[in-house]
């Protein structure tokens, strides 16, 4: 399994909490991409070869530069957040590798990888990729009402988690809307920005929308303040639990979702090796009670319905290999 996330600015230990949360619950040897500042690099080799042997034993990593076509670097890597178009790029960056999923830093597995991963075996021989839709409540979302340029579905995606099977993205000619013929992914990228980059707000994930007409995942495999902040929206999730946590717009250091800070530090301060029981469960339960004023909180069993399930496992001794 491959995993790949992007790191520049502040987002060290942001990045860091969600690598620990997909090494404590996945089953299977996960092979960890991170790019970041070259600034970054000795800090996260620093912690990554901290953390005890047997949790190292679980994943390899591998920790790359920032890397934008020269032509155009200075104006990719501001498209939106500092380095965020990165993820663009990563079919032509990780030429060896067949299918990756990637994360945005502030994301947060409550189950195993391994789960995630299991969708891209469900691809059918045209699908190349596979993200959440961006809202599921049309009167609340931002992509229906306020966007100027195609997007997907009804509500759009959001492209905080994607999986993609970067073999077929290198392949394909993907249909446009600047030329009649097809063009391939490094050729298309440039020309949609200076097409569009007077109408995106959201960047790299707006030039996602208008190239992506795929499939999806259900919400719970992206749950964001968005499908709590007015009531539950996310049916998914009620049905059967959030199984990655996305804390964007920065509310796992404010004071806006209480909930979804309190799981991001319930999981930064777990100590490998004791009881993730009395050490993570139970603590982020209680903190979880004190958030019931908010919405998000009112939903905390959602929170703790598949990370209990997953903690269950984390001590038990399971196969690995590729």
């Amino acid at each position: 399994m491959h995993l790949a996330v992007v790191a520049c600015g502040e987002r060290l230990e942001e990045t860091l909490t969600m690598i620990k949360s997909a090494v404590l619950f996945s089953v299977k040897q996960l092979s960890v991409h991170i790019f970041a500042e070259d600034q970054l690099h000795a800090r996260f080799m620093e912690a990554l070869e901290s953390w005890p042997d047997l949790i190292r034993s679980r994943f390899n990593y591998t920790v790359y530069s920032i890397s934008f076509p020269s032509e155009n670097a200075v104006e990719w890597k501001k498209l939106f957040k500092p380095c965020a178009s990165q993820r663009l790029f990563l079919p032509l960056l990780l030429k060896d590798v067949d299918s990756v999923v990637y994360v945005d830093s502030d994301i947060l597995f409550l189950q195993p990888v391994d789960r995630l991963w299991a969708f891209l075996s469900r691809f059918n021989s045209s699908q190349l990729a596979a993200m959440a839709p961006e809202h599921e409540e049309p009167r609340i979302a931002w992509y229906n009402r306020f966007a100027r340029h195609p997007y997907y579905g009804r509500t759009g995606i959001n492209s905080g988690v994607m999986l993609m099977n970067m073999t077929r993205m290198r392949s394909m000619f993907f249909k446009n809307d600047m030329t009649a013929v097809g063009l391939r992914w490094e050729e298309l990228l440039m020309p949609l920005l200076q097409k569009y980059k007077l109408n995106i707000t959201w960047g790299d994930q707006d030039l996602l929308n208008i190239i992506f007409h795929h499939n999806s995942v259900p919400c719970q495999w992206n749950y964001r303040p968005d499908h709590c902040i007015y009531g539950s929206n996310c049916a998914s999730a009620e049905e059967d639990g959030i199984n990655i946590l996305h804390g964007n717009r920065g509310v796992y250091h404010d004071q806006k979702q209480p909930a979804f800070r309190a799981v991001y530090e319930a999981i930064q301060k777990y100590p490998f090796g004791s009881d993730p029981v009395t050490s993570l469960l139970e603590p982020l339960e209680e903190e979880l009670l004190k958030t019931t004023h908010t919405y998000c909180g009112k939903a905390h069993p959602l929170f703790t319905k598949r990370l209990a399930h997953s903690l269950a496992n984390v001590n038990r001794k399971a196969p690995r290999g590729r």
